[in-house]
């Protein structure tokens, strides 16, 4: 399924390219930034951001699941997508039903309120969650 397997956060980071390292740092410290005391953890390979369960996760394009990329640049996901207003229509839905996401190419194309805005939702949901 994976072509790598990441024992540790920085070996992950470590093993990025350049550009996907950039933009997931800079996501990275959004997260942390806007959901403080959230809990980090390596999850299919990819770090995953939680509270009570899992609210968001960054995943670039290097780190596959199976054999070939399918897109470019790094992934923003929300595990609960299908519950944010999302009233910009900002998320992407794809054929998905529950997980909805942004994806990044470059540093410009992230505006960090509007993500704030997403997560800070995203938390206030998770803070409801059984």
């Amino acid at each position: 399924m994976f072509q790598v397997r990441f024992k540790e956060l920085q070996e992950f980071i470590d093993y990025l390219p350049r550009e996907e390292r950039i933009l997931t740092l800079h996501l990275r410290a959004i997260v942390l930034e806007t959901i403080p005391n959230c809990v980090e953890k390596l999850s299919y390979n990819v770090p995953y951001y939680k509270k009570r369960k899992n609210i968001c996760f960054i995943w670039p394009a290097s780190v596959t699941w199976g054999k070939n990329k399918s897109y470019e640049g790094v992934r923003f996901g929300f595990t609960q997508g299908y519950l944010l207003a999302d009233e910009l229509n900002y998320l992407d839905k794809g054929n998905r039903k529950q997980v909805y996401w942004k994806d990044f190419k470059s540093l410009e194309e992230i505006d960090a309120d509007i993500l704030k805005a997403y997560l800070t939702e995203a938390a206030g949901l998770d803070r409801l969650a059984r």
